[in-house]
């Protein structure tokens, strides 16, 4: 491992995670509130989705030369890149844009999917479209998805990239982190909390905010997520969208949204059984139900994931003074989550749709103790998580007012309790009383849909929603408000111009002994597309301004009587450019290219201050002190060969910059990402498949005693085998082997990655 040390900067992005819970533990976000379902609209066979839709466009030879020019740059960056894949399934890395269908995937083997009805559902749901006469066929719950207002000739939706559930499960990705890391310009980095995060081209879980149909759930405090406490047994898929994600998500979209979408059922009875085991003990279980009657239908999902520890990677070496890592497996990293989910539906006609829903999760795990060089007195924590306990209901409804109008709304409440015991040493016999809190979301909104005016696809809405925190005692409560206007003109039938605007405030009802503040922002989009061929090929350029309100932890968190509260903080504001392209540039192929740019200001740093009221003569304190430029490229190519093979890569190069402080280093994102799958359907049963994901430049905080440093962990490639045997269609076993080469890597100082691990599941569909 390269382990440079460098200059002390102030870092304070890695001063918020050290601090984050230490004054407020249990920020813990990753509400996973599967809470109401809801903000679908391309929801053809409901009939939300009403827009007028345009005659065919013609071919143009001159688009299909620029997009092959375009991906062969692709193909000699992957190149000099040095790396090079050999096996991964033509479904199972869907990191093509939604917009683009999958050309070739049609002759797959059957083994390969499970039917060929399958197969065409599989490209529908990517494409973000859905047939009225299989109108549930993918097995998408319709009413939770988001629709970007610039759909075009069939209903084919932008800036979204979507990973379907058979591919989820191939990769073994039992959680949301595992399974985006699949996706172009997303990379994963861990904290000293054990929480695993996402970041989207440079923009962290507070900036890209998640929601579970279309419902958003972070946690009211701090705006985090843990991304490794979302199973994904009960998805159908995961839909990420960039900077020019739909005003419709509501506020805090300021780098863009995910959006994780449950299952539908298609069929009278349908399910599956889901069994597993693991490295480190690894243990999974999980079991999905459904039913679809005439005018209503039904989905249940339980599942449970359990794991005692983890291997360590060849090499690895605990560097305390007290080691507490010198076995082959990790100690203290226990986890287990239990998830129960409830769907029930009701279609009254071919148009409106009705679901109440409820979900129930129910989490404890370990908290690995820090390993690395750092003689910051609270760099070693003995910390555990006796339980994230999280409940949601919600219910989300569309109703056909008449030809030209239609009506959604979605009402939801969410409850999420955490706990967090501190303990004196590495024994765990011993611990300070355990710090809890309760947030509780509840919101509601009102979406109309009017496609009365030709060339029109206009969409309004009004969202509300109030969030409350319970510190022992001590309550916050804010409430937020947003109005938004989207509509897309066709300019022609192949020029496209989709526009939107929302104005978004943010109260702050109670709060605490400190003052009340509130904020307002306002926001926007443009996105101009010209369509080059009748199969979906486009050439883009999106602008949008983003904003994201600093939450009750920015604004009053005491963190411990070290910091002073700042109740009157600005919102974060960002200022996107994207130009792209996407489409199928020869038989078999699909991809897309993208340069990105963002400007972001007013970003929440802390800042020290002269003060006494910390017990000494500074306080630290959150304030709207930085600029920052987030920009690169992002590519991504999928290639069908025949019947038996299947190539898919994703390259993205991100380049971040402090402009209000070059020498103060933007940590935990990667300069150059990779990843890269292949699949070969050896026999009508069995499937081979490789994956590769490297990066390189990713700078992680370092703390000594007195400054907060940062250092390079070095790059890393690791390599991925797995096997697929299918000996009737609704009977799988997958098995594989992950980090083959036992490779000691690190997404955060003295945190290390999974060494070498297997897995065997088995799938029983019916």
């Amino acid at each position: 491992m390269a382990d440079k040390a460098h200059t002390p900067q102030k870092s304070p992005q890695r001063r918020h995670h050290a601090n984050h819970h230490a004054n407020h533990h249990a920020n813990h976000h990753a509400n996973h509130h599967a809470n109401h379902h809801t903000n679908h609209h391309t929801s053809h066979h409901n009939g939300y989705h009403i827009s007028h839709h345009n005659s065919p466009h013609t071919s143009h030879q001159a688009g299909r030369l620029l997009l092959l020019a375009t991906l062969g740059f692709m193909a000699t960056g992957v190149h000099a890149a040095g790396v090079q894949a050999s096996g991964t399934p033509a479904d199972e890395v869907r990191a093509a844009e939604t917009q683009t269908t999958r050309a070739g995937m049609a002759d797959a083997p059957a083994a390969d999917m499970q039917t060929a009805n399958m197969q065409r559902a599989d490209m529908q749901a990517a494409a973000g479209t859905q047939d009225s006469g299989t109108q549930a066929a993918d097995g998408v719950f319709a009413l939770g998805t988001v629709t970007v207002s610039d759909t075009r000739d069939g209903g084919q939706t932008s800036g979204e990239s979507t990973l379907r559930q058979q591919a989820i499960a191939r990769h073994n990705a039992d959680t949301v982190a595992d399974a985006t890391r699949l996706l172009p310009g997303v990379s994963l980095s861990r904290n000293g909390r054990n929480e695993e995060m996402i970041n989207l081209r440079g923009f962290d879980p507070r900036q890209v905010p998640v929601f579970v149909d279309g419902v958003p759930l972070y946690v009211p405090y701090d705006g985090y997520v843990d991304f490794g406490r979302f199973t994904t047994f009960d998805l159908a898929e995961i839909r990420v969208a960039r900077a020019d994600a739909s005003l419709l998500y509501g506020p805090n979209t300021l780098g863009g949204a995910i959006n994780l979408v449950t299952r539908k059922p298609v069929r009278p009875f349908e399910g599956d059984v889901r069994l597993g085991l693991g490295s480190g003990q690894t243990r999974k279980a999980a079991v999905n139900l459904g039913g679809r009657q005439q005018g209503w239908y039904y989905q249940l999902g339980a599942s449970r994931l359990d794991a005692d520890t983890f291997p360590l990677p060849h090499g690895f070496r605990d560097y305390k003074r007290t080691p507490t890592d010198t076995g082959h497996s990790r100690a203290n990293a226990a986890r287990t989550d239990n998830r129960l989910s409830f769907k029930l539906g009701l279609t009254p006609n071919a148009t409106d749709e009705y679901a109440l829903g409820y979900v129930r999760q129910r989490g404890e795990k370990g908290n690995p103790v820090y390993t690395g060089r750092s003689t910051q007195r609270n760099a070693v924590r003995y910390w555990r998580w006796p339980y994230w306990d999280k409940d949601s209901v919600y219910f989300v409804s569309s109703t056909r007012l008449n030809a030209d109008n239609a009506l959604r709304v979605r009402l939801y409440h969410d409850t999420y309790k955490n706990g967090l015991d501190m303990y004196t040493d590495a024994t765990y016999s011993q611990h300070s009383p355990t710090s809890s809190y309760r947030d509780t979301s509840k919101g509601a909104t009102l979406e109309w849909a009017n496609a009365r005016w030709k060339g029109h696809d206009l969409r309004l809405a009004a969202h509300y929603k109030t969030d409350t925190h319970d510190d022992t005692g001590r309550y916050y409560r804010d409430v937020t408000t947003s109005l938004v206007a989207e509509d897309t003109l066709t300019l022609s039938d192949r020029l496209h111009l989709a526009l939107g605007a929302s104005h978004e405030k943010r109260d702050a009802k109670w709060v605490w002994q400190w003052p009340t503040g509130s904020a307002s922002a306002t926001n926007g989009r443009a996105r101009l597309g010209w369509s080059l061929t009748p199969q979906g090929d486009e050439v883009y350029v999106a602008l949008s301004h983003r904003t994201r309100f600093p939450t009750i932890k920015d604004r009053y968190s005491a963190r411990m009587g070290r910091a002073l509260p700042n109740p009157d903080l600005r919102p974060e504001t960002a200022n996107h450019l994207e130009v792209g392209i996407t489409g199928q540039p020869w038989t078999g192929a699909t991809g897309q290219a993208a340069v990105f740019h963002s400007r972001v200001s007013n970003l929440i740093q802390t800042a020290v201050v002269p003060s006494t009221s910390c017990g000494g003569t500074t306080c630290e304190q959150a304030q709207n002190i930085s600029r920052a430029r987030n920009q690169g490229v992002e590519l991504s190519l999928s290639q069908q060969f025949g019947h038996d093979w299947q190539a898919d890569a994703s390259y993205t190069y991100l380049d971040r910059t402090n402009l209000s402080d070059r020498s103060v280093v933007l940590l935990d994102t990667p300069r150059h990402r990779l990843f890269a799958a292949v699949r070969w359907q050896v026999h009508a049963q069995w499937a081979l498949m490789s994956t590769v994901e490297a990066e390189q430049g990713r700078k992680v905080s370092f703390a000594t005693a007195r400054t907060n440093t940062w250092r390079d962990p070095g790059g890393y490639g690791v390599v991925g085998l797995g096997a697929t045997w299918t000996p009737r269609s609704d009977v799988s076993l997958d098995v594989g082997v992950n980090n083959i080469g036992n490779r000691w890597y690190e997404l955060a100082d003295g945190l290390p990655m999974p060494g070498r691990t297997w897995f065997i599941n088995g799938t029983y569909r019916f």
